[in-house]
């Protein structure tokens, strides 16, 4: 991407980088609300303004680098070809994002991508954020799937289902990951736990949780 870009824009994404590098090192140091714009401004040696020129608000600092990641499933089933089903198409795409490594299904181990999940864990108006953000990418993915079945509490239940799934594969890699397991360990066992969550929403319910009697 970066070949086919211009220089200014190069230089303009280069610092965008920085700024929010620059920003996540102070906020992982003081705590989000420890930390002014202008200070990041000045860390960064740009102005005020340019931070805000770059970004809305100094949440969207902290968001810029993974806002997108927040519709990766309904993105799946948008594209999806003729023939495959949702659970299809978010269960192959989360497949090949694990066989990569992506920092967004948390299999890395990269210091970056740690410090913003854990920076936006301990930060309630960040938490608050991410969730209604992960929200919106399951009621898009909703919408659509009502757009072609003409249902939209059956595509609302479905995409809930694929979501959560997603979202508990997700949180069993940091947590493993931050107990002190071997990134490889996990992402090694990844594909087959993935493929029993996945097919937990694609084969129903069923007896699952049946209390014995």
């Amino acid at each position: 991407m970066a070949e086919a870009m211009g220089l200014r824009e190069r230089k303009k994404l280069e610092t965008a980088k920085r700024i929010i590098r620059t920003a996540i090192d102070l906020f992982s140091e003081r705590g989000f609300d420890g930390v002014s714009v202008q200070e990041i401004a000045d860390a960064s040696d740009v102005s005020k303004m340019t931070v805000f020129n770059y970004f809305g608000t100094k949440e969207d600092l902290v968001f810029w680098p993974m806002e997108e990641h927040f519709g990766d499933a309904a993105r799946a089933v948008r594209e999806r070809a003729a023939g495959e089903s949702a659970v299809d198409a978010v269960r192959r795409q989360f497949l090949e994002m694990v066989a990569t490594r992506d920092p967004a299904v948390g299999l890395h181990t990269e210091t970056f991508a740690r410090q913003l999940r854990e920076l936006v864990m301990a930060t309630p108006v960040l938490k608050e954020r991410a969730f209604l953000a992960a929200q919106r990418g399951t009621r898009d993915m909703a919408a659509h799937l009502a757009e072609e079945t003409g249902d939209l509490m059956l595509a609302m239940v479905a995409a809930a289902m694929i979501s959560a799934a997603r979202n508990a594969l997700i949180e069993e890699h940091y947590s493993r990951i931050d107990a002190g397991e071997p990134v490889t360990t996990v992402a090694a066992e990844a594909p087959e736990r993935a493929e029993r969550a996945f097919a937990l929403v694609e084969h129903g319910l069923g007896d699952y949780g049946r209390k014995s009697p």
